[in-house]
């Protein structure tokens, strides 16, 4: 989690630089000797903020502060995003109607989670010479899941397997009508 690292101080080797002081104030196009005197003067380090500007950014603050600040947004940033799981499920063409409710139940728990489930038939030796078995055993798991997902790979075949994706289908909030409010009300 390393912040990309800056120039500072010293490795400021441009001439002028368009510096903003402490408090946030621009004071325009600077001789860099004269910016990093001041930031001296004020105890702070000469940030380049924005090295890809014509002339760069710099600003003078903690340069300590400044990259803590830096790693805690990225951190935070990191925590508001949801990690989204792929689970798979392996099957055979000649699998039994029990074991495939059961695993069917399984996908259905995954989904419920908000995983997105990869479901595998597995095609071994002459098994591969009817693949239009696994497809319907894979329109079967369709068939039992009924809405509870949105398909977001057809099935299709990969060497020796036939595989399609799922995505668990969002929940959209019911919203009552106001009439239907006030009739709720009385």
């Amino acid at each position: 989690m390393a912040v990309k690292e800056l120039r500072i101080n010293g490795a400021i080797r441009v001439k002028e630089v368009r510096l903003i002081d402490q408090a946030g104030n621009q004071k325009g196009v600077v001789p860099t000797a004269e910016a990093l005197a001041m930031a001296q003067e004020a105890g702070l380090d000469l940030v380049e903020i924005a090295p890809q500007a014509v002339p760069p950014v710099s600003k003078i603050l903690d340069y300590g502060k400044y990259k803590f600040e830096q790693e805690k947004r990225i951190k935070d940033s990191k925590k508001k995003q949801k990690l989204i799981k792929i689970k798979e499920i392996r099957m055979q063409p000649k699998i039994e109607r029990h074991d495939l409710e059961f695993k069917t139940a399984h996908i259905k728990e995954f989904l419920d989670e908000g995983n997105k489930v990869k479901v595998t038939i597995r095609f071994r030796g002459r098994e591969l010479a009817h693949t239009e078995l696994g497809r319907v055993v894979l329109d079967k798991v369709l068939e039992l899941l009924e809405g509870s997902f949105l398909l977001d790979k057809p099935p299709l075949m990969e060497g020796r397997f036939m595989s399609m994706v799922l995505n668990p289908k969002v929940a959209k909030p019911v919203s009552v009508a106001p009439s239907a409010e006030a009739e709720l009300a009385e």
